[in-house]
């Protein structure tokens, strides 16, 4: 199963000095908006996203379609393709796609320890 880019999404309390403590580490900025309290960093293959008051908890995520450079694959697992073969296995899901749409969509599961993991396709 192909899930596509992999990132951590972290769920921070202030942006800016989330955004700071990273740069120090070597990270930068690739994506986002920080008027929206959101950003994508990213130091080598690393990719972290840094959200303010959006998640609860940090959150694995998988991007399909993109490669670790969030450049667009010519080929790639659709993500309600993902979806149902999962549902196929009973893995149980925290949210899903609409199976009948197409283009962007996501759907969570939640792992056996209770870590979120996110499957959002952008396009």
């Amino acid at each position: 199963m192909e899930l596509g880019a992999f990132s951590m999404s972290l769920a921070v309390q202030d942006l800016a000095v989330s955004r700071a403590f990273y740069e120090k580490l070597g990270f930068t900025v690739i994506g986002g908006e920080a008027e929206q309290n959101w950003l994508i960093m990213k130091n080598g293959p690393h990719v972290i996203g840094l959200f303010q008051g959006m998640f609860d908890r940090n959150v694995m995520t998988f991007n399909p379609g993109w490669d670790q450079d969030t450049g667009e694959l010519d080929a790639f697992t659709d993500v309600r393709d993902l979806q149902k073969a999962l549902k196929a296995q009973g893995v149980a899901l925290a949210s899903e796609a609409d199976e009948s749409g197409e283009g962007p969509a996501s759907f969570m599961v939640i792992d056996p320890d209770g870590n979120p993991i996110l499957v959002d396709q952008h396009r």
